[in-house]
């Protein structure tokens, strides 16, 4: 064909990448992986063990292993060390200790309860320092327990009814008020507001009976009473008065 068919500038040429008309799928972008190989190997299918020649590693300068220099022995195994029980002869060590305990010391009599079967031995023995004072209870601080009654500890108990005292609420005699009775107040006395009857009450001697002295029967003159018998006039001598002396007048009105 000749230039003449084309119109234009443009002629048909290879595309430099792949064009979306050219597919009917969604394009290359989408790639499926493969199954052979260990790199980017398809997940869903099974994949064999891949194995890789390495090159050797480059020489140390400095060794980290003590190296072929060590001899281990046989005997040691990776669990420790498996020989034979052996026995060394060598001298006695040095002891500080000069006084040792001779035969006389042990008592081989005594061994018998602990290498054969024995029955139990039991001793009395003085009391101890440390127990001096006993501070545990005896015998008598324990009570057994009744089986009498409703307080018992093991025994299935009736039921039991007792008399009480009334009780003071709900009496006729409660004092709802809380307020004094008639007993609370001081009785007044009948003296008063009434006459009073005169009263004669014996008290004690005044002064003490050694130190009184009281009139006797001896110091009264019966027969010189005048004031219940007729007398005589009787005419007295008395003492001279002075000139000088005031007669003593009264008057009489």
């Amino acid at each position: 064909m000749g230039d003449s068919a084309w119109v234009g500038t443009w002629r048909p040429h290879r595309p430099r990448g792949p064009i979306m008309a050219h597919f009917t799928s969604p394009g290359p972008k989408y790639s499926i992986q493969g199954t052979t190989g260990y790199l980017k190997h398809n997940p869903t299918k099974r994949k064999a063990p891949a194995y890789t020649f390495k090159g050797a590693r480059p020489l140390l300068h400095e060794a980290c292993s003590p190296g072929p220099r060590y001899y281990v022995e046989p005997s040691m195994t990776r669990k420790g060390k498996e020989t034979a029980p052996a026995y060394t002869m060598c001298g006695r060590p040095n002891v500080k200790t000069e006084v040792t305990p001779g035969p006389s010391d042990y008592s081989p009599e005594k061994s018998k309860k602990h290498v054969y079967e024995s029955a139990p031995v039991h001793s009395i023995s003085f009391r101890t320092r440390s127990f001096s004072v006993d501070s545990t209870p005896g015998p008598g601080a324990y009570t057994i327990p009744r089986v009498m009654g409703p307080n018992t500890v093991d025994k299935t108990a009736s039921p039991c009814y007792s008399m009480k005292w009334k009780s003071k609420l709900g009496r006729f005699d409660e004092d709802l008020h809380k307020t004094p009775g008639p007993a609370a107040y001081k009785k007044t006395e009948v003296d008063v507001y009434k006459k009073r009857a005169p009263k004669y009450s014996m008290s004690s001697r005044t002064k003490p009976a050694g130190t009184v002295r009281h009139p006797g029967p001896g110091d009264y003159y019966p027969g010189k009473v005048t004031l219940t018998k007729p007398c005589a006039p009787v005419v007295s001598f008395g003492i001279r008065h002075s000139e000088y002396t005031m007669p003593l007048i009264v008057d009489v009105y």
